[in-house]
């Protein structure tokens, strides 16, 4: 089992974590949202919780919530910009369908 982010994605959190002065990394996760179904949150954090799995890469941690990682394993994170529009970017290979928007996944 193994979450990937790439040298863009940990670029990015690593810049963001140092103008915030704190921060041990970014936990990914799913909820329930959506008309797919699950949607993927992201959230910077301070410290680890409880049962965390914790993935390293690029010097970044990517903190993984256990009940998440069943839906997200494989998964490679990513961050890009296109024209004025930038942001994280999720390859998931347990992806059976996404939503119209984009909001939303099931597996």
């Amino acid at each position: 089992m193994a979450i990937t982010m790439t040298e863009a994605a940990a670029r990015h959190v690593s810049r963001y974590l140092s103008r915030r002065g704190k921060g041990l990394g970014v936990r990914l996760g799913v909820k329930t949202s959506g008309c797919s179904g699950l949607a993927y949150k992201l959230e910077y954090v301070d410290e680890a919780e409880p049962g965390d799995i914790v993935f390293e890469q690029h010097g970044v941690k990517l903190l993984i919530d256990p009940k998440s990682l069943a839906y997200i394993d494989g998964t490679e994170l990513d961050f890009v910009r296109e024209g004025l529009n930038e942001g994280f970017r999720f390859s998931n290979p347990n992806e059976r369908d996404r939503c119209g928007c984009g909001e939303s996944f099931r597996v």
